[in-house]
């Protein structure tokens, strides 16, 4: 039960059935909106209807509001509606609204909330994509959980979602390792090979890779040609290194439903080729020259004929080069293929979760989805900045296990999944976030991820008080639905009922913008309620959840305290997190 949207039809009747219309066409009632009042004292519901609409109907907004009021004024579930203002409208809502909405999410339990407003659309979200040279490190991780909670999000909200890892594994990143490796086996087979030279890998997490290939090939690598050697040695670095990201992904509960590699394009079948052919017959691919970069002009630069993307007529800065002066192809022409083969698989949104250094491909990859698709297909970028490692309020400098870097799997083992998931999404992705190994890990209200997770906990662990003390008492959706609601009439209770109401509106809203962070924000939100309310009851034993003397009124709250339970296990699944049964 969606009572924004509900009550946002509700107000499209009463608007039609004022029988006004715009001298030209009809009314557009698209931007009307229904949403929680910014102070609950003014109602439950509030409508901008009359502030879009009255223009188009050349009325004043404040008489417009009026006659959209004494409409809304009719409906049985409305208790009193004023108008604010130049012409907002508030709505209070009758007892038994709130009884329906507690009801239908003890019935549904964690699928309230789940939505159909994506209707299936096929949606591709790409996330990681780190090259296969080491282990992820935490500039990795933000966008690691951004894109998994992205992707959970939009399945929630009825999306048909593909999680997907591009590798990288076609460039010269990857002869680079090869070569790293081959220099490590080396020293595997006790040379000497003192610094690793600078360009090389030299992270020591490549050393059980080289005794691997030591103690199964011995020095017979050595003895290979060294054109063949190479080539072996990066497919076999390639795999050992996607074995290690697989599972780093996994330490942090990350899951994708498929690896794409830039290998394969450029195998059999070159679909490079195909696809930029393709494209020329479209005119979006042609020969041409680029006027020379802004600035100073390098050395190096050729004013010369190139094979390029017709980019900048769909939004990019400049045309793009396809093919380098050698005839290799850049690595635009591998995105430009690998775009197609999206496109074709049939997605008609793509999202790319991508670090904050890569904000200049934001424009061509729009511009390259565009062009491919005709402007059928949306390209969605989301931008994630830095992490910065603090302790204590201080700037945190960690052991580096990786020879240069602070690995995801640093960050989990010191602080744990949960922590790590949650932090990393209680910022919008685009915004600097500081994370603070002692503030995560502490037990407090300034700790949000303990915070929520205890709002679960202090649920599960009433109703198993509940259990222990009522006769009968089972706490299920099944032996709750027939409870009494209307005996809810604290308003700290009903406080509770209006957040949890909120939680399909906040779905939808984050499904919608692309905004997984709003998912924590919300539950933050709701644990404050139901924190704030249990503190209450030690307060005034009235209100506890609890009351042999009443038990039909005990039934109703811990109705309640099942459905908070039901909330937050649904939103912290969404963004990966556990929701546990007892805290200690």
């Amino acid at each position: 039960m969606n009572i924004f949207a509900d009550f946002a039809k509700r107000v499209h009747g009463v608007v039609e059935g004022l029988g006004l219309a715009p001298e030209e066409g009809t009314l557009d009632v698209s931007r009307v909106t229904v949403e929680p009042p910014r102070d609950s004292a003014h109602g439950d519901l509030a409508t901008n209807a009359a502030m879009v609409l009255a223009k188009p109907l050349k009325m004043k907004p404040r008489d417009l509001a009026e006659k959209i009021a004494a409409g809304l004024e009719a409906d049985a579930d409305v208790a009193s509606v004023s108008v604010a203002g130049p012409g907002f409208i508030n709505i209070r809502l009758q007892p038994q609204v709130w009884s329906r909405v507690l009801g239908s999410i003890v019935a549904a339990e964690r699928d309230f909330g789940r939505s159909a407003m994506g209707e299936g659309l096929k949606v591709n979200v790409e996330y990681v994509s780190a090259n296969p040279t080491g282990p992820l490190h935490v500039g990795h991780t933000r966008g690691a959980v951004v894109g998994d909670a992205l992707a959970n999000l939009l399945a929630f909200a009825g999306y048909d979602v593909t999680r997907e890892y591009y590798i990288n594994d076609a460039g010269s990143q990857i002869d680079t390792l090869a070569r790293s490796v081959f220099l490590r086996y080396r020293e595997a087979l006790g040379e000497n090979i003192g610094e690793i030279p600078e360009g090389l890998y030299p992270g020591d997490y490549l050393v059980p890779v080289a005794q691997a290939l030591a103690a199964e090939y011995g020095e017979s690598l050595k003895e290979k040609d060294e054109a063949e050697r190479h080539e072996f040695l990066k497919e076999y670095a390639v795999s050992k290194m996607m074995d290690l990201i697989r599972e780093d992904l996994a330490e942090l509960n990350v899951k994708h439903d498929l690896f794409y590699s830039e290998k394969s394009m450029h195998g059999e079948g070159n679909t490079i080729d195909q696809s930029l052919a393709a494209l020329r017959e479209r005119g979006l691919v042609y020969d041409g020259t680029l006027p020379p970069p802004k600035g100073e002009v390098p050395d190096d630069w050729e004013d010369r004929e190139q094979t390029l993307f017709r980019s900048s007529d769909y939004g990019d800065d400049i045309d793009r080069a396809l093919v380098k002066s050698d005839g290799s192809y850049t690595y635009f022409a591998a995105d430009v293929a690998y775009m197609r083969d999206k496109i074709e698989r049939g997605f008609k949104e793509l999202i790319f979760v991508l670090g904050a250094d890569h904000a200049g491909y934001v424009k061509r990859l729009e511009a390259v989805g565009s062009a491919i698709s005709g402007g059928t297909v949306d390209v969605i970028v989301r931008l994630c900045q830095l992490v910065k490692l603090f302790k204590g309020g201080e700037p945190f400098k960690m052991s580096k296990r990786a020879g240069n870097f602070i690995t995801l799997r640093d960050v989990v083992d010191a602080v744990g999944v949960d922590a790590v998931r949650f932090m990393m999404l209680y910022r919008k992705n685009d915004a600097h976030l500081d994370f603070d190994f002692e503030k995560v890990t502490e037990q407090s209200k300034d700790n949000p991820v303990f915070y929520v997770q205890y709002g679960h906990a202090r649920c599960k662990s009433v109703l198993r008080q509940a259990a222990e003390e009522l006769a009968g008492f089972e706490a299920s959706a099944k032996t709750l639905a027939d409870a009494d609601f209307s005996l809810l009439e604290d308003e700290g209770e009903v406080a509770l009922i209006a957040k949890m109401a909120q939680w399909p509106r906040i779905v939808d809203g984050a499904a919608e913008t692309h905004e997984p962070h709003r998912i924590a924000f919300y539950l933050y939100e709701l644990a404050s309620g139901l924190h704030g309310h249990w503190s209450r009851g030690k307060e005034k034993p009235q209100l506890r959840f609890i009351n042999d003397k009443k038990p039909e009124l005990s039934k109703a709250r811990l109705a309640l305290v099942f459905a908070v339970s039901q909330v937050i296990a649904s939103g912290l699944d969404v963004l990966g997190v556990e929701a546990p049964e007892e805290m200690r």
